[in-house]
This record gives C-alpha cells, sequence and structure tokens, in this order.
C-alpha cells in the first residue's frame, strides 16, 4: 500500500526521537502475558535496555535502577510483539499488485505499518526479490525500527501449476531443477524453502507432483532448512507429509483434515504454521466489513478506500468465477483448524497478507480473532502468534518476555485474553527497546482535521 511522503516523514522522525536509549527503560504496574502460555500475570514490571530485557518479575521485586526512565503502564497489558508468520511485501501499491513495485522503500514502508499494528516479526514466503537481503542484513547489524523480517526468496513453483509472482518465481520442471532450484536460494541466504502444491480450482493445468516435490524436501534438509509448503487439497496434503515437509502455509481447504493426515501430521511434526482465515474469509465479502473502522483504514490511501467502496470492485468480486465458493471453502477451513487442534496438531498464526487486498497489520488481528471462532481461546491464539510463532520461524531471541530477549513488546489499553478483539487497542509498541509509532499515531495520506481525537495509544469512543 502507498504511504505519503508526510508519513514517511513522520515515521522516521518519530523514530528518531528514540534512538538507542543512554539508560534502562523501566515498565510498571501492567498485567503481563508473556508469550509461553503461562496465565497473565497482575502487578508486574520490567527493565529493558540497550535493546534487550534484562528483568522481569513482580512490582513488588522490582529494583528501580536510578538512572532508569520509568514509564507507569496501570491498567495496561503488556505482551510479546505479534509475529505473523505467512505474509508477502513489496508487490503492491494501493490495490495494484506488480512485481515491478518491489523496492527497499516500499518494503520498509510495508514492514513499519506492520509494526505500527504491533506485528514485531513477519515471515516472507516465497515472493521477494533479492532486495530483501539487503535489508534483513541491515536489519541484522543493528537494532531496528520496523518489524524483523525472515525471507524464503523466491519460492518454488511447479511449470504450469498454481503459485508464485509472474515475473519473479522461475517454474521448475524436473527434480533435477527443483534441487537446483534450492542450491540457488540456499546461496543467497534464505531462512526456509517455500514450495507451493496447487492448481487453483482446477483452472490449471497440473499440480507439483510428488517425485518434484520430494526433492525440494530432501533438499532444503540437507541445507537444515525448513521446507512449508502451500497446499489446498487433502490429498497433496497426505502426501508431503509423508514425505517430511515441515509445515502447511494454509489449511486443507477441500475436504475435512481425516485421522490419517492427523496422524501423519504428528508422525514427521508437520506443523499447521497458519490456517489463513483471514484470506479466505477475505474472499467471501464483496465489500470488507470494516472499511470505515479506523484500525483499519487508517493504514490505507483515500485512494484505496474509495476504490474498496466502489460498486465498481463490488460487482467485479460478485462476478469471480469462484466468489460462490469461498464460503464453502471458509468454513471447512475453520473445522479443519478446530479438529487439528482438538487432535494435537502443533499450529501458528499466519494471515498471507500482503497481495492486493489483504492489508499488512490488520489482517493478523483478524486472524486471531478467527482463531478463536475455530476453537482456540484467546491465550491460545496469542501464545501461537508470539512464542510458538517465533519458535517456528527460528528466532530464538523473539516470542516471549524474559531476560535476554529482544524488548519487542505490545501494550495494550485493554484485556485480550477478555476478548480477542482488544489485541486493537494498541497504547504503544516497541521494538528492540524503542517507542515506534502505532496505528493510532499515524493517518495515510489524509488531512490532520480527519485523524482528530486520537493520539498514540488514546482513542476517543470510537474504537
Amino acid at each position: 500500500m502507498q504511504l505519503a511522503v508526510r508519513v514517511i516523514a513522520a515515521f522516521v522522525s518519530l523514530a528518531a526521537l528514540s534512538v538507542a536509549q543512554a539508560a534502562p527503560t523501566v515498565l510498571t504496574n501492567f498485567t503481563l502475558i508473556d508469550g509461553t502460555g503461562r496465565a497473565s500475570v497482575p502487578a508486574s514490571a520490567l527493565i529493558f535496555d540497550d535493546g534487550r530485557i534484562s528483568w522481569v518479575g513482580p512490582r513488588s521485586n522490582l529494583k528501580l535502577p536510578s538512572d532508569a526512565t520509568v514509564v507507569d503502564l496501570s491498567g495496561k497489558f503488556v505482551l510479546p510483539g505479534l509475529i505473523d508468520n505467512h505474509v508477502h511485501v513489496g508487490l503492491v501499491h494501493d490495490l495494484t499488485q506488480d512485481v515491478n513495485f518491489y523496492s527497499r522503500e516500499l518494503v520498509e514502508q510495508q514492514l513499519r505499518i506492520y509494526a505500527a499494528y504491533g506485528v514485531t516479526a513477519v515471515q516472507v514466503l516465497g515472493t521477494d526479490t533479492d532486495v530483501i537481503f539487503g535489508i534483513r542484513a541491515d536489519q541484522r547489524k543493528v537494532q531496528t525500527n520496523m518489524a524483523r523480517m525472515y525471507t524464503s526468496g523466491q519460492g518454488l513453483v511447479f511449470k504450469g501449476s498454481y503459485g508464485g509472482v509472474a515475473g519473479l518465481n522461475k517454474p521448475v520442471a524436473t527434480a533435477a531443477e527443483a534441487r537446483q532450484a534450492v542450491d540457488e536460494q540456499v546461496a543467497k541466504g534464505v531462512d526456509f524453502i517455500k514450495l507451493w502444491v496447487d492448481d487453483e480450482f482446477g483452472d490449471l493445468p497440473s499440480r507439483m507432483p510428488p517425485d518434484i516435490s520430494q526433492a525440494i524436501i530432501d533438499q532444503a534438509h540437507k541445507h537444515r532448512l525448513r521446507a512449508i509448503a502451500h497446499i489446498f487439497y487433502l490429498e497433496n496434503a497426505k502426501t508431503l507429509a509423508s514425505q517430511g515437509v515441515d509445515g502447511f502455509a494454509h489449511s486443507v481447504r477441500d475436504l475435512p483434515v481425516d485421522r490419517a493426515l492427523l496422524d501423519e501430521m504428528k508422525r514427521h511434526h508437520t506443523v499447521q504454521m497458519a490456517a489463513t482465515l483471514s484470506r479466505e474469509a477475505s474472499f467471501t465479502y464483496t465489500q470488507l466489513p470494516f472499511l470505515d473502522d479506523p484500525f483499519f483504514n487508517r493504514s490505507i490511501t483515500p485512494a484505496a478506500l474509495a476504490t474498496l467502496k466502489s460498486p465498481e470492485r463490488q460487482q467485479k468480486l460478485a462476478a469471480g468465477k469462484h466468489f460462490s465458493q469461498y464460503p464453502g471453502v471458509l468454513d471447512i477451513a475453520l473445522k479443519n483448524t478446530r479438529r487439528e487442534i482438538e487432535a494435537g496438531v502443533p499450529y501458528g498464526v499466519g494471515s498471507d497478507s500482503g497481495p492486493s487486498g489483504r492489508f499488512s497489520g490488520h489482517f493478523l488481528h483478524w486472524e486471531l480473532q478467527l482463531m478463536v471462532q475455530a476453537g482456540l481461546s484467546p491465550l491460545q491464539a496469542l501464545t501461537a502468534a508470539t512464542g510458538t510463532n517465533a519458535k517456528l520461524i527460528g528466532a530464538k531471541d523473539l516470542g516471549t518476555i524474559e531476560p535476554g530477549k529482544n524488548a519487542d513488546l505490545l501494550v495494550l489499553d485493554a484485556d485480550p485474553l477478555a476478548d480477542i478483539r482488544n489485541t486493537r487497542t494498541i497504547h504503544s509498541v516497541y521494538v528492540a527497546g524503542k517507542s515506534v509509532p502505532t496505528i493510532w499515531s499515524i493517518c495515510t495520506g489524509r488531512a490532520a482535521n480527519e485523524c482528530k481525537g486520537r493520539t498514540n495509544g488514546v482513542e476517543h469512543g470510537e474504537r
């Protein structure tokens, strides 16, 4: 999505105000939700210094450093920054998608939008240009002020099947080509390997055959990397799980998952990385139900909002070849998510945001709401989006509030364990101990008088 120049400047100037702190910072008097799955702890405090948490515990045990900056968070709730383990970046301006848009500037704009929504780390699945590696390298050299990112570079697509982005992902046709393609991505330094197994409701002539997917999985494992697969069909999920794939980037969406798949996933430690319920839900609407919600529309331009509301767009979506199928797809995805949870299959949280019409940051909050609808408790959903997701993406310094971890924190005005929708009550966000602009302190491309009544973390009666 396109950001106005003045908004970019606002991000930069606000971030500059909170560059490396000379003294420790103490947050106190809050309720702690630490990302481990443990129950929340009221009357908590923590200390961070040089971007990392140095102490966390009961407020009564706090030993205040003499030179500390103290922030009283009475009535607030503090949890680790959220992690979205399935996103795409750098491809879309407003609602137009084109790989030629991909640039460092656009990617960093979108990573700042993620952070503004309290999403402090993302995993990008298979649609990055090589520009991403320079961004990632810079993030890992110095403390960042935007969402941290992990990438699979260019994911692998079988010739004639669904997946990837035209002009970016080069299809493979043989197992030898697939192994070579994995090696090429490994040489660039990817964090994992992505592959697609789908035929877009049968519209395309083929799906990736088993010998190709096996070659990709084996080659990824040879390099000690995870292989994560886009799937749609139960049949393909069973094959991939038996082949040792590490995770599914979507739910099975054609049929109910059966005991055979659940057993295979557990036997081979295949993780349901993301259900991407918000993706499926978004396809059921001709007009998204939250267009007038400031938590959504502050992060997009007026032009994009006007397009989303236009009758022309609604008519085009309603006339789509598969539009009538998506309510059923969503229903199956919700039920399969519940079945996997009940069966003890490990799971994370991802939104598949970033392509046209699926919006960075906001969609992870919607995903959490849908995960609870599918059967998780709010604590289970938040744990999946923090501590569990950190493990799944290999981010050992993220995901929980513990000494030694990065001070990537989300502060809320209301209890998300009482109502998962309270993740939207963002008071403040910290990345590496630096306060960064939140969604309530930006207003993309709008006149100042259109954003009255809101400050960073304070919003008057309209949430």
